[in-house]
């Protein structure tokens, strides 16, 4: 493709050179660079692009598109010079893979819980329905029935476009996919047509990134700032930045909602281990999801599904039907003792206040809440105490564990969360830096009837630790407990 089309819709500065190149690739890591190719330097977090420039030069690049332009010009090299290297990523990864979300219906998902419930459920509902779908979550990224390893919620914007590209040459008619808050703000969506946009909540998460809740609002909100007119924006009406979030978007509104007059309403008859009993839109319904926070995404579902064209009748009859997603109120029940074990990503305060607050409804008799969990390194510290206090309010005991470490010393984790423990609340509290050895701790406290719920990780199937990876998977460790304990 020729430099010049993979430039449209790109504000330029300066051109230094021929945009009627040939280009045969276009790449951010200069490391993946190799002859034909155009290298873009976008700015990071922690990496400046424009640092390799000379290195992705070597490996051969031959156009470079840039913020700054380099001290040195190479004659043999084309450099564009742009006001926003991550904004010209978004457009020219949009260009070279011929603008593929034009071609298919493409509804996202954000919120900082229930994304990847509400993006599977997407998918599984209108697969069942016979249409092949693309998915793009944070457990797995799928085209068909074809499962691709996810390396992030929502991936770079050249990685995104290839993998929509995919998605089209595959004959899929929908994709649904998680949307979050780095990818908004990082420019990674930019360019995509949406069909339509879901918000499921949004809480105390990633701090550590926007530096400010209101700024966390404000990145969720410019995502439906930017939809058209021919696109539907379902919000959840019962969170108090539902609206907001919706002000000022020019996409169809429709709010989901448990408490207030709502486009789709529900109603929880009966919520148990078995699942819930509700009805929607005054239809009566049973499913197989466990939890309130599951009516909401159940909610968004049908309604997504409704805008997108679908029957009433025969959605619910489906939605009846399936699971949720991996690691999402993943539970096991022990054979002989009866002990339930809860496998759940809850990783925010929110998100873990949802899971116990089920939990304590969901218990029998004089039942126990044993619940491990823990807080990520190199993240967000300030929901560190905030977690630790949810977790001793709705629990009988409780054991502080990281979930990934990274470059952090784990005892550093466990200090920040034992800072939201009380005087009172001290007694029912322990920490164990291992958490292999926190989740036998907690099956060994349990007995017959008594719940634990190991939170933070979910479908993770790793523990970061120093920058390597190690196998690492809750629901096997909590199972292979329960195995012992029948012994």
């Amino acid at each position: 493709m020729l430099l010049q089309d993979i430039l449209y819709k790109i504000s330029i500065r300066s051109v230094k050179g021929n945009t009627s190149t040939e280009i045969n690739n276009i790449q951010i890591d200069s490391r993946k660079v190799g002859p034909g190719n155009c290298f873009i330097a976008v700015k990071g977090n922690n990496i400046d692009g424009h640092e390799f420039i000379l290195p992705a030069i070597e490996k051969g690049a031959i156009a470079i598109v840039c913020e700054v332009l380099p001290y040195v010009i190479d004659e043999n090299i084309t450099y564009i010079q742009v006001q926003d290297a991550s904004v010209a990523l978004a457009h020219m990864s949009n260009n070279f893979y011929a603008q593929p979300s034009a071609q298919i219906k493409i509804v996202g998902v954000t919120g900082t819980n229930g994304k990847t419930t509400v993006a599977t459920l997407l998918w599984k509902l209108f697969s069942a329905m016979g249409h092949t779908c693309g998915l793009i979550s944070t457990v797995h990224n799928k085209i068909g029935d074809t499962i691709q390893e996810a390396t992030h919620t929502t991936p770079d914007a050249i990685s995104l476009q290839e993998l929509l590209s995919k998605m089209v040459k595959a004959h899929c008619e929908y994709v649904f996919m998680e949307c979050s808050s780095h990818a908004i703000h990082q420019h990674r969506i930019m360019g995509i047509q949406f069909a339509g946009a879901i918000f499921t909540n949004i809480t105390h998460d990633h701090l550590d990134y926007h530096k400010t809740f209101d700024e966390y609002i404000r990145v969720k909100k410019s995502w439906f700032d930017t939809l058209p007119a021919s696109a539907f924006a379902i919000s959840n009406a019962d969170d108090k930045r539902g609206g907001i979030m919706l002000q000022n978007t020019k996409a169809k509104k429709y709010f989901y909602s448990l408490k207030t007059i709502a486009d789709f309403k529900g109603k929880i008859l009966d919520n148990s281990l078995a699942g819930l009993h509700m009805t929607v839109n005054e239809q009566e319904v049973f499913f197989r999801l466990i939890g309130e926070f599951n009516a909401y995404n159940l909610l968004a579902v049908y309604g997504a599904a409704i805008c997108l064209g679908m029957s009433k009748e025969p959605v619910l009859q489906l939605l009846s039907s399936l699971d949720g997603a991996e690691g999402r109120f993943d539970y096991v029940v022990s054979k002989k003792e009866k002990i339930v074990g809860i496998v759940d990503y809850a990783h925010t305060p929110d998100a873990l206040l949802n899971v116990l607050a089920t939990i304590k409804k969901l218990r029998q008799g004089n039942g126990q809440i044993i619940t491990v969990t823990g807080c990520g390194g190199d993240r967000d510290k300030t929901k560190r105490p905030v977690m630790a206090t949810v977790a001793c309010e709705y629990s009988d005991k409780v054991i502080f564990t990281p979930d990934n470490p990274r470059s952090e010393d784990p005892l550093a984790i466990l200090a920040d969360m034992e800072q939201g423990v009380t005087v009172v609340t001290k007694r029912k509290c322990m920490s164990n830096a291992d958490r292999k050895e926190a989740i036998k701790m907690a099956v060994s406290l349990a007995n017959k009837e008594d719940i634990v719920l190991v939170a933070g990780k979910g479908h993770e199937k790793y523990q970061e630790i120093k920058g390597v990876k190690h196998l690492f998977d809750d629901k096997k460790i909590l199972l292979d407990m329960f195995e012992l304990l029948e012994k």
